[in-house]
């Protein structure tokens, strides 16, 4: 069974850092591709950041770029999401989702998350950013 145990969200102020971890277990973790998403209060779902299968390529939502790198350890099994520079706009819930497709990221980057599937989600982890 695919599981995704998000952590690393907190309270933190404009201009600051978290780095958010997504352990995953329950599959071959170089054969999954692995994106971050974020939900806002009142907004929809959206896109972070994606890594491919075998940490081939990384890419940003260009709310994210410059800010925001995103990295795997597949020794853990974990994927890591630095957050540079936070803005109050960074506000979410932020989930993993994991995905075996080739063009899941590309997918990811260019639908809507309701329209994604074949992967598995976290739980999510809170980010508040304080003006």
């Amino acid at each position: 069974e695919v599981q995704l145990v998000e952590s690393g969200g907190g309270l933190v102020q404009a201009g600051g850092s978290l780095r958010l971890s997504c352990a995953a277990s329950g599959f071959t973790f170089d054969d999954y591709a692995i994106a971050w998403f974020r939900q806002a209060p009142g907004k929809e779902r959206e896109w972070v950041s994606c890594i491919a299968s075998g940490n081939s390529s990384t890419i940003y939502a260009d709310s994210v770029k410059g800010r925001f790198t995103m990295s795997g350890d597949n020794a853990k099994n974990t994927v890591y999401l630095q957050m540079d520079s936070l803005k109050p706009e960074d506000t979410a819930v932020y989930y993993c989702s994991a995905n075996p497709k080739p063009l899941f990221c590309i997918w990811a980057r260019t639908f809507p998350p309701s329209h994604l599937s074949g992967g598995s989600w976290g739980q999510g982890t809170h980010v508040t950013v304080s003006s």
